[in-house]
């Protein structure tokens, strides 16, 4: 059966983290075993101060920017923390493309795209037998994403207000029924 490829898209702050979250919830309780990194707002006092990245499989959690990061990549007023990203976030996708059904990649974007080894797992991810649900910055620029947005085989999914709760549903039902 062919692999399934879905990339999400859309303005900051639409829900593709939280759709992709409900597609992992969903296929977790199938039985499906699940891998890569998910990344989250965080917030003080109701402030967004940075980006927290998460191991699906481990739930190892790192800073993936801060405004208080002293060193990396500067990205607004973040810095990004490459070697979180690295250590957590491009092994749990590598790992996710070698032992998982599913590699889970929320986000590629301008953050993300600062790390090689970053690109290198998604490349491997992409080069892999595995279903993938991941997400794309709506403005992000690279030649990776070029390629995923210019591939016929993947689905790319502009996430609204009106199909964010119908979307994790249809995803999940179409990697499921692939099993």
């Amino acid at each position: 059966m062919d692999r399934y490829r879905a990339f999400l898209t859309g303005e900051p702050g639409c829900g593709k983290t939280t759709v992709v979250t409900r597609v992992c919830e969903n296929l977790v309780a199938t039985g499906f075993r699940l891998g890569g990194m998910i990344s989250r707002e965080v917030r003080q006092r109701g402030i967004r101060v940075g980006f927290s990245l998460e191991d699906v499989l481990t739930h190892e959690n790192g800073i993936l920017a801060h405004v208080d990061q002293k060193d990396g990549p500067r990205i607004g007023k973040y810095r990004v923390n490459l070697r979180d990203l690295e250590r957590i976030g491009a092994a749990a996708i590598a790992r996710a493309a070698r032992n998982s059904d599913l590699v889970i990649v929320d986000e590629i974007g301008p953050m993300e795209l600062h790390s090689m080894p970053f690109i290198l797992a998604v490349r491997t991810a992409l080069a892999s037998p595995r279903d993938i649900v991941g997400t794309i910055h709506k403005r992000a620029t690279h030649s990776l994403v070029t390629e995923i947005k210019s591939n016929v085989a993947y689905e790319i999914l502009e996430v609204t207000q009106q199909n964010r709760d119908l979307l994790p549903v249809a995803i999940s039902e179409k990697i499921s029924r692939k099993k």
